[in-house]
């Protein structure tokens, strides 16, 4: 992820980090990103490793391996040594160490532990200063709740590290946002973390976002943008539409339709991110 991430920071552009959950998802996201010429990180939280299961990961790698686009395998939101150790020996080339709910001291002492172990076998590492949320499917965290990261503390946090890129909280959040609540980014925020930190950013939670802020960030500076719920709550509410048909059993009836119905959301998300033809650049 470091070298998708060098090019996405020089030409002016953020890579989409799509989580899948099945092979049929992760296949569909393949499938947009090469229509599309675009760089793409595959992202697996915890949760979906342990659904999908490692043994899929060897599927994936083999599917990126003979792609014409760049692409890698990362994991997101990890939450323990033993978690980031079990998916480097799975075949992820990319990892996140979530410290970002502990003590500052703490946070830095576990992402510079991550980045020693999984440096030393050319493995990516992502970092989190200031929170955003919960990064289940159900609970949404409000505005209020958001910690946002402090743009002198960044600095520092790069610094003693050693980590790769760095996810910030800046005012989006995990998952979709209630009705009542309307998200808002601090691009001042986002300028004054730029200034003092080189390596790439990160935003997460951008779902419930307008389209014109995200687009703001990526042009301040963010370099990976991570997407989940939007992708997942297309291909769910086309499914749930499709098995309106009593008589559908097969997954290669069923899948398709929801595939293609997320493959929208993300093309769109190409687009935004400017990632669009930016594969010819590796």
């Amino acid at each position: 992820m470091k070298d998708l991430l060098e090019v996405a920071k020089n030409k002016g552009f953020a890579v989409p980090a799509f989580n899948i959950s099945d092979y049929s998802m992760f296949n569909g996201i393949m499938e947009i990103c090469e229509e599309e010429n675009a760089p793409v990180i595959i992202a697996i939280h915890p949760d979906e490793l342990r659904h999908i299961t490692s043994e899929m990961v060897k599927g994936i790698r083999e599917r990126i391996i003979y792609s014409k686009i760049p692409a890698v395998i990362h994991l997101d939101h990890g939450a323990s040594i033993d978690q980031i150790m079990k998916a480097i020996q799975a075949g992820f080339t990319s990892v996140m160490i979530d410290g970002s709910l502990l003590k500052y001291e703490d946070n830095v002492s576990i992402c510079k532990k991550v980045c020693e172990l999984a440096h030393s076998v050319n493995v990516s590492v992502e970092g989190e200063l200031g929170t955003i949320g919960n990064t289940d499917s159900v609970e949404t965290t409000a505005p209020e709740d958001i910690l946002y990261t402090n743009p002198d503390q960044a600095y520092d946090f790069s610094q003693r590290t050693k980590i790769d890129c760095l996810a910030i909280a800046i005012g989006t959040c995990h998952g979709i946002y209630p009705k009542d609540k309307i998200p808002e980014l601090r691009i001042d925020i986002l300028d004054e973390i730029k200034k003092r930190v080189s390596i790439p950013l990160v935003l997460h939670g951008g779902s419930s976002n307008k389209d014109s802020e995200i687009e703001k960030a990526v042009e301040h500076g963010v370099n990976k943008i991570n997407i989940s719920s939007d992708i997942k709550v297309a291909y769910y509410n086309r499914m749930r539409e499709v098995l309106k048909d009593m008589s559908l059993r097969e997954p290669n009836v069923i899948q398709p339709p929801c595939v293609e119905e997320m493959k929208k959301v993300a093309l769109h998300k190409i687009k935004l991110f400017r990632a669009d033809n930016m594969a010819s650049f590796y």
